[in-house]
């Protein structure tokens, strides 16, 4: 899209009333690739392009979207009249919070472009991850998933502002299934990154692919995890639900406030846990922050959807809470300014409260000093499903394996279904441990749903091990 046309879209916002409006211009690009048991059973290309347009009056907000360039300024109008109709029924006035004018242009470092990668590379690859997945004697069923995403995105506003991003996205996702009579088990790996196919090249797909086969199979074989309470470690592939969940939802202001309760329920935490006296969320090994300059990150930007710069915000702080993830139209709530925070996931969707990058800082031990620790218990790996309630307190998680843990050391025997259980802040505050920057990892979530209508966004979560003290294991 024209961006003289759009500067001119928000002089004529300007033109009819508007104290302040915006627009997101997006188009993205979308290939997706399926191969199951060798077989290649999906293969599309998806694009989505348009704008968004908001507009503030006194405080009332309207917003329109269109895909189509000529209706850029009946689109304009429309935005203008929805905030002056908001007015007669307006209870509470919006207050955006102060942020400088901006021109600028940000694009995700890519080494190589997905899209211009050939067909026969990506299929070779593909085939090459499902032969090792398959090679264990007892594999039932193999699964090979890479998509890849770009957006274009244009953000102007009537400030000035000029902001040009474009980013890149790839994914990989890999599994086993083995299958008996009366069970059935997986072992899966998935990762997503804001790089280009060299992405895809580090992950190591074909070497991870072997091990992921064997270990389905062991596992169709290997007993019941043991039920009670007991010392575990998490392993990044199973931690970053936990932090999703437990620490980065419950720290969305809109969550707090009650402007988001529909698809995912509020959150236990309040405003004056920030604005008085700070609570403490977890132990003093539990330091968490929300950073939008991660490298990889999903959640790596340079500026947000509503102009405002990226950040790295402290949430937690020797285990307590210091910080609260926000946007525009809330953050003058607790008297602070945008954390940064405000994303949407396309250009049909105002943006709300969405969280960068959420990322458990490293500790100083390593992975045997973790695990040395540990009189009798385990390391769980690779989340298999999980639930926790409407206010973010109560949660449980299961996970594809558990490795026993006998006098601090592995015994090489593993257990199935191991699933835990417990409360926010008891279970943070039983952390004893978290691994150093050597254990670190990122992982990406692709499909993060919040609001109504649902925005599925991706974002991503940085951890490495970390250790719990007696938590409830089993149903």
């Amino acid at each position: 899209m024209n961006k003289e046309k759009i500067m001119h879209a928000m002089q004529h916002a300007q033109s009819l009333g508007a104290d302040f409006a915006d627009i997101r211009y997006k188009d993205i690009n979308m290939e997706s690739l399926r191969m199951e048991n060798g077989m290649l059973v999906n293969c599309g290309t998806e694009r989505s392009q348009g704008y968004g347009i908001r507009v503030y009056i006194s405080g009332a907000m309207g917003f329109a979207a269109s895909n189509d360039p000529e209706d850029l300024i009946k689109t304009t109008e429309t935005a203008v009249q929805t905030a002056k109709t908001s007015l007669n029924h307006l209870k509470d006035k919006t207050k955006l919070d102060f942020k400088k004018p901006a021109e600028a242009t940000y694009k995700t470092p890519v080494v190589k472009n997905p899209f211009e990668v050939s067909m026969t590379e990506k299929l070779k690859l593909m085939h090459d991850v499902d032969s090792n997945l398959q090679q264990a004697d007892g594999v039932s069923r193999s699964y090979v998933n890479l998509a890849f995403r770009t957006d274009h995105v244009i953000f102007a506003d009537t400030t000035g502002s000029l902001i040009v991003q474009d980013f890149c996205q790839s994914t990989a996702a890999i599994g086993a299934i083995a299958f008996s009579a009366d069970d059935v088990q997986r072992r899966s790996y998935i990762n997503v990154v804001r790089a280009g196919f060299e992405g895809i090249e580090d992950m190591k797909l074909t070497e991870r692919a072997k091990i992921i086969g064997e270990e389905s199979v062991a596992l169709l074989h290997a007993e019941e995890c043991p039920v009670g309470d007991f010392d575990i470690i998490l392993t990044p592939r199973q931690m970053f639900l936990q932090i999703h969940e437990s620490v980065g939802h419950p720290t969305e202001l809109d969550r707090i406030l009650g402007s988001e309760a529909a698809f995912a329920g509020r959150s236990f935490v309040q405003t004056d846990n920030i604005t008085g006296e700070h609570i403490q969320y977890g132990s003093e090994h539990v330091n968490i922050v929300a950073d939008a300059f991660c490298p990889l990150g999903l959640g790596t930007f340079l500026y947000d959807d509503e102009g405002v710069p990226a950040q790295r915000i402290p949430l937690i702080e020797n285990g307590k809470l210091v910080g609260l993830q926000t946007s525009r139209d809330n953050a003058l709530k607790i008297n602070q300014n945008s954390s940064g925070a405000g994303l949407s996931d396309g250009w049909r969707n105002l943006p709300i409260v969405r969280m960068t990058n959420i990322n458990l800082l490293p500790g100083a031990l390593t992975m045997d000093e973790l695990i040395s620790g540990i009189r009798y218990g385990f390391i769980f790996d690779e989340n298999k499903s999980w639930s926790i309630d409407d206010l973010r307190i109560n949660f449980q998680f299961s996970c594809e394996m558990a490795r026993e843990i006998k006098d601090g050391k592995l015994t090489g025997r593993i257990f199935k279904n191991p699933i835990y259980a417990g409360k926010t802040i008891d279970f943070w505050s039983s952390c004893t441990g978290v691994g150093n920057q050597d254990t670190w990892e990122l992982v990406g979530v692709p499909n993060c749903g919040k609001g109504q209508p649902m925005q599925m966004m991706r974002v991503s979560h940085g951890s490495s091990p970390a250790r719990f003290h007696k938590v409830k294991v089993g149903v």
